[in-house]
């Protein structure tokens, strides 16, 4: 295949913005689009050309794949990269994309098509003896069956829809009696987002961490794993705090799962990046959960341990090239935690929090890492994904790494809008995290919006208590002492020290 001269970025913000830069260090023009709301955008005015592909919804701009089309054949474009999110997991789009003569960077059609539907997915890897949560193995919409299913089972179980992610048309059910209730709501829920009310039922973990193996495939057959990530650290199913490596694999777990997960992209025929995410109950059984076929948001902790950069990787793969190592060939350096810096207020319940960075500082150092696409004045537009940026910190531990995390974190300023910094410090200084020992109900196990209270407003808050009691007894003692003699010394030189110490 011919080597790519321009690449247009079918997506916004830093990860636009992190693609384009590793593009232009392979000497490859870069070509973005826009809506009308990313006009003044970091990642227009760092691409080589942009193109204004529509309004600021993204229904009218982002997913409007015939209008990237068009940008791509106005450029000159000779691929397109998805980057995550929007077109990224449509199989509709890499079609079209390879129908115009382009390349797509990510794997097939046929791969996203077949991994896109969970119970397609679970029932290719099932052939590679990749392990999978007891459950339904096709689409089910009668209750009674489905509880007799359930009953089988064993509660608690899930709910799940076939289609889709980000916790939507998902149900918990602890109980028979709660089960009908929450069948029509899983099944409704299904149907508005993503108009498939297909749900099937699997045995809910308990106790679960979400472990998922980073894979990346040839075209010529080739398969590896660059290992894992923690991603147990979230709030409504969505990832905020992730780690490379686990604290909870030994090596001889991490050979038997990076297996799994190479034999699982092989069921799939697969080839570029893509991601083959587990559940692990307490007792460490592993379970196939869903295949991610695109790049994922938690990268970089990936690139931070293998030193690969895996958006060259992409390329090079989609241009034609053999995976340039083998399985043995792949080490762990040191260990790397990212945190997502979200637009969002983790005390109410982490609701967007829309706003201007009225300050915006980055935190700076040796093995730290910030991907964002915003800067100082800018707003977070309410359109799309409320995430400013996410902090990477690498160090040659674990511990080392916690102790950079909970510094950055504290270097970095924001004011204008709440954040979730200070629940990622909380999470970094809390002993389950430190220990190893938490699992994916860690918000609801150990966090409440109290703990939240910056550690300046509560020096702030000592201060200002230990100044009312000064005041308090300085009044009580004048008014019981007698007179004083009337000098002309300054108060201000005499008490300076007290006021500025």
């Amino acid at each position: 295949m011919p080597s790519i001269k321009k690449l247009l970025v079918a997506n916004r913000g830093e990860i636009a913005l992190r693609i384009m830069r590793s593009a232009k260090e392979m000497g490859i023009k870069t070509v973005t689009v826009y809506s009308e709301a990313d006009r003044q955008a970091l990642h227009v005015r760092f691409a080589d050309e942009a193109v204004c592909i529509g309004p600021p919804s993204s229904s009218e701009s982002y997913l409007r794949m015939e209008k990237i089309l068009d940008a791509a054949a106005q450029t000159g474009a000779q691929a397109i990269h998805p980057g995550y999110g929007f077109l990224s997991e449509n199989a509709v789009f890499a079609k079209k994309v390879k129908e115009a003569g382009l390349l797509f960077i990510g794997p097939s059609a046929e791969s996203i098509e077949l991994m896109g539907s969970k119970l397609g997915a679970k029932a290719a890897v099932a052939r590679f003896n990749v392990p999978l949560v007891p459950g339904t193995a096709e689409p089910i919409s009668d209750i009674s069956k489905a509880k007799k299913i359930a009953k089988d089972i064993g509660y608690p179980v899930l709910i799940k829809a076939s289609a889709g992610g980000g916790g939507k048309g998902m149900r918990i059910v602890d109980k028979e009696s709660e089960f009908d209730e929450q069948m029509e709501r899983a099944v409704s829920e299904a149907k508005s987002a993503f108009g498939d009310g297909s749900v099937f039922i699997e045995k809910y973990v308990t106790q679960p961490r979400h472990i998922e193996f980073q894979i990346f495939g040839d075209q010529h057959g080739n398969v590896v794993h660059l290992f894992e990530r923690e991603c147990s650290i979230q709030r409504r199913h969505q990832k905020v705090v992730e780690e490379a490596p686990s604290s909870l694999l030994t090596p001889e777990l991490r050979k038997q799962m990076g297996e799994a997960a190479v034999n699982a992209a092989k069921a799939a025929n697969y080839f570029n990046a893509g991601t083959i995410e587990f559940i692990m109950d307490a007792d460490k059984n592993f379970y196939f959960l869903e295949m991610n076929t695109r790049l994922q948001v938690e990268h970089p902790v990936t690139e931070q341990i293998t030193g690969i950069d895996l958006v060259k990787l992409q390329i090079k793969i989609a241009e034609g090239e053999p995976l340039p190592f083998k399985q043995e060939d792949l080490k762990i350096n040191g260990h790397a935690i990212e945190v997502r810096v979200y637009a969002e207020d983790p005390s109410n319940n982490f609701l967007p929090d829309i706003g201007t960075l009225k300050t915006y500082k980055r935190p700076q150092g040796h093995g730290i890492r910030v991907d964002d696409g915003f800067e100082q004045g800018m707003a977070i537009p309410f359109y799309y994904d409320p995430m400013i940026a996410k902090m990477i910190c690498h160090d040659e531990t674990r511990e080392k790494a916690i102790g950079k995390t909970i510094r950055a974190i504290e270097e970095y300023e924001i004011t204008g809008l709440e954040t979730t910094l200070g629940f990622c410090r909380f999470v970094m200084n809390h002993p389950a995290f430190r220990s190893g020992h938490f699992d994916t109900q860690f918000v609801e196990n150990y966090f409440k919006p109290e703990v939240l209270l910056p550690l300046a407003d509560k020096t702030e808050e000592v201060i200002a208590a230990a100044l009312a009691v000064f005041v308090s007894e300085s009044i009580t003692a004048q008014q019981k002492a007698p007179p004083a003699p009337v000098t002309t010394e300054s108060k201000w030189k005499k008490n300076r020290s007290i006021i500025t110490g």
